[in-house]
């Protein structure tokens, strides 16, 4: 894809992201899931590391390399002609410029960065350190001339045994995080919960991502709760398998 094409796409995203509360975007694993969701209307889409490594037999987690994780991605970008996010889990160990280079070189607008450090035996980044990154990371974009949006993820509620129990220490992690120029964060594992989600959007002025169900969630219980952008990690897919199962039952021997 063209430099000049990328860049469109990098400011559409951002655009969109103005405009939508919240902003949906389908996560999506190859070209066909992106074609039919740009079908139906959706202005903007992302791909999921965990569907993604699913389709193609490998485990999420960093289970491919990020070259071959850019193989796979750049004809889902081209494929359509919305702005695509792509999840690049904690880096593959990339500096954060050889990462942005990557990504606009295959016409990604944006992306996702996790602090559970995979390649490092599943630790987690500390705050600063993983504020750091973000922080590489946008100052690359922009000394690249395309305005990448940085989706700055972490997993602390997910490893905590007591989600409220690391609340605190959650807000901190995502304000240092904005800090650092992350256009959206993203708390992951606390879509159920009503208080967690609303103390977490109010406590930053940056657009909060949400993972939800596209069947079992309510879009209007997001926008309540002020949740400024959705994606679906891997339930879009998992709802795939189970809407197939259900088709191809009554032929099964």
């Amino acid at each position: 894809m063209d430099f000049r094409t990328t860049v469109e796409r990098a400011q559409r995203l951002k655009q969109l992201h103005s405009e939508y509360k919240p902003l949906v975007l389908p996560t999506v694993w190859d070209v066909w899931s992106a074609r039919t969701a740009a079908a139906v209307g959706f202005a903007a889409l992302t791909v999921g590391s965990h569907p993604l490594a699913d389709s193609r037999g490998a485990d999420d987690h960093e289970g491919q390399t990020f070259e071959e994780v850019l193989t796979v991605v750049r004809p889902i970008i081209a494929a359509v002609d919305v702005p695509v996010s792509v999840d690049l889990e904690a880096g593959y160990g990339q500096k954060p410029a050889d990462l942005i280079a990557g990504l606009i070189e295959v016409g990604g607008a944006g992306l996702n960065i996790e602090d559970t450090v995979h390649s490092d035996g599943g630790r987690m980044r500390s705050t600063q350190e993983h504020a750091s990154y973000i922080a590489s990371l946008r100052a690359a974009a922009d000394d690249a001339g395309v305005p990448v949006w940085v989706n700055g993820r972490t997993d602390l509620f997910l490893h905590a045994k007591d989600a409220s129990g690391v609340l605190d220490e959650a807000i901190e992690r995502l304000r240092a995080l904005e800090q650092a120029g992350a256009d959206s964060v993203y708390p992951v594992g606390i879509q159920d919960d009503d208080d967690l989600l609303a103390a977490v959007t109010g406590a930053v002025a940056v657009p909060v991502n949400s993972t939800a169900h596209p069947v079992r969630h309510d879009l209007e219980r997001f926008r309540r709760l002020g949740v400024g952008r959705i994606t679906y990690g891997p339930l879009l897919q998992f709802a795939m398998t189970d809407a197939m199962k259900n088709v191809l039952g009554s032929w099964a021997p």
